[in-house]
């Protein structure tokens, strides 16, 4: 009799008890510090690919550049958590690189710093594997089918700022990179109905990232995501050129920072610095900006105190 009120009280009370703590695990390392290494990607007006657009086609793996970023993650349930981020790289992009010939003969290039601060919902559609002692034993036999990558999808919000370049390489030029967006070339803050465009903007982020656990501390993984932006200034290069003459007599930088196009003779030599006309298309308004990042993450999990704040 004894034995048998002894099962019934560990069915009752150890075995939820067990379950409730193993469910419950995820709570002890909510907290998470997050750093990154990886790339940037553009698609703007400048460089690109064969077509003139802001798709697959029109991305161009050359203006890929720097990226560094770091933040934290904090799991709101065990497939939900909320991530703030600050991350600093660079943007560029070349007509000079790019595959179609009218964006070669506009001949404009530019760069640009990036530091954007944003925060992201993270869902997991594979969770994370939590790692506890007793699976030490198993992983002595390596397999391929034993590896799950927590697999998440994220979406979000940032606010960035940027700061277009460009080289001053025309004749009689320094040859030095020079700040664009205080030269107006397209009119902007000198003609009406040009406003100058903030280098304070937002961007919706989204993506998706994969993550693997080194040990219960450790853990590593990739990210890939995209950002929508709502300016098309980034590379300082939207609409239409103006009158380069007029914008010379009031500043011969802006002049040549605007128009550094390239035609050619029968005989197929450069003629350097032969403008377009007022009104002719220089940017394509019709599509925003884009940018992407591609980043290797490492992330530490720290342990939760009873206030539940992180144990730094």
């Amino acid at each position: 009799m004894s034995k048998i009120i002894l099962l019934f009280f560990t069915i009752t009370f150890l075995i939820p008890a067990s379950l409730d703590a193993q469910s419950s695990r995820w709570k002890r390392t909510r907290y998470e510090v997050v750093g990154g290494l990886g790339v940037t990607g553009f698609m703007g007006d400048l460089g690109g690919g064969d077509e003139s657009s802001h798709f697959v086609g029109d991305f161009d793996f050359m203006s890929q550049r720097y990226l560094l970023s770091a933040g934290m993650r904090y799991k709101i349930l065990e497939p939900l958590a909320v991530k703030v981020t600050l991350a600093y790289g660079q943007l560029a992009g070349a007509d000079s690189k790019a595959k179609n010939t009218e964006r070669q003969d506009r001949n404009l290039t530019f760069r640009s710093p990036l530091l954007e601060l944003g925060g992201q919902l993270e869902f997991s559609i594979i969770k994370e594997q939590a790692s506890h002692r007793y699976n030490l034993r198993r992983r002595r036999k390596f397999s391929f089918k034993n590896i799950k990558l927590n697999t998440y999808l994220f979406a979000g919000i940032a606010g960035f700022w940027f700061n277009p370049k460009g080289p001053d390489d025309g004749e009689g030029g320094s040859g030095d990179w020079v700040k664009l967006q205080p030269l107006g070339t397209e009119g902007q803050g000198l003609m009406e109905g040009r406003e100058k465009y903030s280098r304070i903007q937002f961007a919706m982020p989204f993506g998706i990232g994969f993550k693997y656990n080194l040990n219960r501390k450790f853990s590593i993984g990739f990210e890939y995501g995209a950002r929508w932006t709502f300016t098309d200034y980034i590379d300082d290069v939207s609409t239409t050129y103006i009158d380069n003459a007029w914008l010379a007599e009031s500043n011969e930088l802006a002049a040549r920072m605007a128009d550094p196009s390239i035609q050619t003779n029968d005989d197929s030599d450069p003629l350097p610095n032969v403008t377009y006309g007022p009104g002719n298309q220089r940017g394509e308004a019709k599509y925003n900006d884009f940018y992407m990042f591609s980043q290797i993450t490492i992330a530490y999990k720290l342990r939760t105190g009873r206030n539940g704040l992180p144990k730094f």
